[in-house]
């Protein structure tokens, strides 16, 4: 059974009461800059077992009255198409989604904030079609020696240039569809801005990863790393916070360097700064949710190796380095860790040797494997999912769940008609032929009601997976690895 080590109640108290905190050191004014995911955290979720994918938005939502949301996307990335590579999306498509999404439960947006706006026409586009669906746009523009200039930056040739973001309530949650986005520079050109009229605004950071009260090479700390291998994040101890209050506490590079940089800047804006490190600055309480430590630190592992075969297989298809590969090898060394503490891998590649051809296998949550192989029939994806329905619902392993005479008009529908070389049936196609027959078939629909049980479950392919398979697989909530290694010998890989 899956052990939990996070209490996901009190992490929603706590930190609900930390950001209202935050919130009275200032003139009820607070620009919070959200790192990390809001909605479908599920890397906290993975390494905080416990921990609920939509634990901060829930959070955000016990001080709705008090929040507005302001999304940061840079215009350079809208130019550029840019893609979350975990949703496959478009940075400019996913701000509309995050509206879509934040009004949804009820929080309300503002506006959008165009950062580095320097007249591209695709930003130009997305903006009017913004402004057409009745959202509020503002401009922020590049500015030259950014972010060490300060002089020039904390003037009216710096923030001073930008558009004020007006704003409403006393909670402004800055978020942005990934990295890079300029969440920081929207927050401090709005104190810039909030000072000049009289206001005196606050800035603070909610960012879960690195867990500031952690050790340094705690495993939740480094499996943060691994997820960020190709940012080159490394986790660092936070030498302001040890010289001003003579504790220990953990941070990330770009942020202990950048602090004095900033620090100056919140000086020149503000007066004073109210914080003296980096730690300061974060409101982060998750490290004071964990109630079982050696759950938190197992789970880490986990994923550490999973995201060591994910950087594996990204190095192969040329979307990342041999060094962020390099980088969480290092990191599995420092956590005492190798592949083989996945138990799914062993068993997907014995199925493999013994076939001859691609396999997968399952690890339920009851800690039992399922194998399976491909056929002519089915892919090794569809049919280890067939054979673990069967175990959940104590169905006989010889029995049919899909007739042979099902798949083989849905194969000829795909061979002759749509175009496709591989007669095999993903994993939709099998999970569709299983739903019609389960209409009418009681042990179908017997099989059909386990699919929620494979949430959190592991699977391994001793393959890559076409695209299909792998968003199956997400979808189901299930923890997927693959082999870097295409079936094929193809350069082309759909």
């Amino acid at each position: 059974m899956k052990a939990y080590g996070f209490d996901n109640e009190k992490y929603l108290e706590i930190q609900s009461q930390q950001i209202q905190k935050r919130i009275n050191m200032f003139d009820n004014k607070l620009y919070l800059e959200m790192g990390g995911k809001l909605f479908d955290d599920y890397h906290a979720s993975r390494v905080l077992p416990g921990f609920l994918p939509d634990s901060k938005v829930k959070m955000l939502s016990q001080l709705a009255s008090q929040v507005e949301i302001v999304i940061a996307i840079n215009a350079g990335d809208i130019e550029k198409n840019k893609v979350r590579s975990d949703i496959g999306i478009t940075y400019d498509a996913d701000v509309l989604r995050l509206i879509d999404a934040f009004r949804g439960i009820g929080l309300y947006v503002g506006s959008v904030v165009l950062t580095q706006y320097a007249g591209q026409p695709s930003a130009d586009a997305f903006r009017n079609h913004l402004e057409s669906l009745g959202v509020k746009v503002f401009l922020h523009y590049p500015i030259e020696g950014y972010p060490s200039g300060v002089s020039r930056i904390v003037s009216e040739n710096g923030f001073g240039k930008n558009q004020y973001v007006t704003t409403s309530r006393p909670l402004i949650v800055v978020t942005a569809p990934g990295p890079g986005s300029g969440k920081m520079a929207v927050c401090l050109s709005q104190l810039y801005h909030e000072y000049k009229r009289g206001i005196r605004a606050g800035y603070a950071k909610f960012e879960t990863f690195p867990v500031w009260n952690l050790p340094l090479k705690h495993p939740v700390n480094l499996a943060y790393e691994a997820a960020t291998a190709d940012l080159n994040d490394v986790n660092m101890i936070d030498s302001f916070h040890l010289e001003a209050y003579g504790e220990t506490t953990v941070n990330y590079n770009r942020d202990i360097e950048v602090f004095p940089v900033l620090n100056t800047m919140l000086e020149k804006i503000c007066g004073e700064s109210p914080y003296k490190s980096p730690t300061d600055m974060g409101v982060n309480m998750a490290g004071k949710c964990i109630f079982d430590d050696e759950a938190c630190r197992e789970a880490s592992r986990q994923e550490i190796i999973r995201r060591y075969y994910k950087t594996l297989c990204a190095h192969l298809q040329g979307r990342d380095s041999e060094e962020a590969v390099m980088k969480i090898e290092l990191l599995m060394n420092q956590a005492h860790i190798t592949p083989d503490i996945r138990r799914t891998v062993a068993a997907a590649m014995e199925r493999a040797a013994s076939t001859g051809m691609p396999a997968a296998a399952i690890e339920l949550e009851d800690g039992r494997i399922i194998t399976g192989k491909t056929t002519s029939l089915l892919g090794a994806s569809a049919a280890v999912l067939l054979n673990a329905l069967k175990v959940m619902g104590n169905i006989p392993h010889e029995q049919t769940l899909i007739s042979p005479t099902v798949i083989e008009p849905i194969q000829e529908l795909k061979i002759k008609h749509l175009g496709n070389h591989n007669p095999r049936l993903h994993t939709d196609e099998i999970l569709i032929a299983l739903s019609i027959c389960a209409a009418t078939d009681a042990t179908a629909a017997l099989a059909l009601a386990q699919l929620h049980k494979l949430r959190d479950c592991e699977v391994h392919s001793s393959v890559i997976l076409s695209s299909v398979d792998e968003t199956t697989f997400r979808k189901l909530g299930m923890n997927l690895t693959c082999e870097a290694k295409y079936q094929t010998k193809k350069l082309y890989h759909p």
